[in-house]
């Protein structure tokens, strides 16, 4: 259980100002917190989180395309068969 003091003090160390209103509501919180971390003290760790690796990616698939000159088409500019921009820089 979080006192009203450890609220304090933990204020005081992380330099945040806390009014004597926000303590009880603070305390709470932290309360909560902790009983959290209690629950999550319970549970069986001894089993691994490791899983059996797969690949989720799929083999690339060619499949029909536009020609070069069909891609061309509708270019503002083009040179030696590539599109033509402005320079950036």
């Amino acid at each position: 259980m979080v006192t009203a003091e450890d609220v304090r003090k933990i204020a005081k160390l992380a330099d945040v100002g806390i009014d004597d209103s926000e303590i009880n509501e603070f305390t709470n919180q932290c309360s909560g917190i902790l009983e959290y971390f209690a629950v999550l003290d319970t549970l069986d760790q001894n089993q691994p989180l490791i899983r059996e690796r797969y690949n989720i990616l799929r083999d690339d698939e060619v499949l029909p395309s536009l020609s070069q000159e069909e891609a061309l088409q509708n270019a503002g500019q083009t040179e030696k068969g590539y599109f033509k921009a402005p320079r950036v820089m």
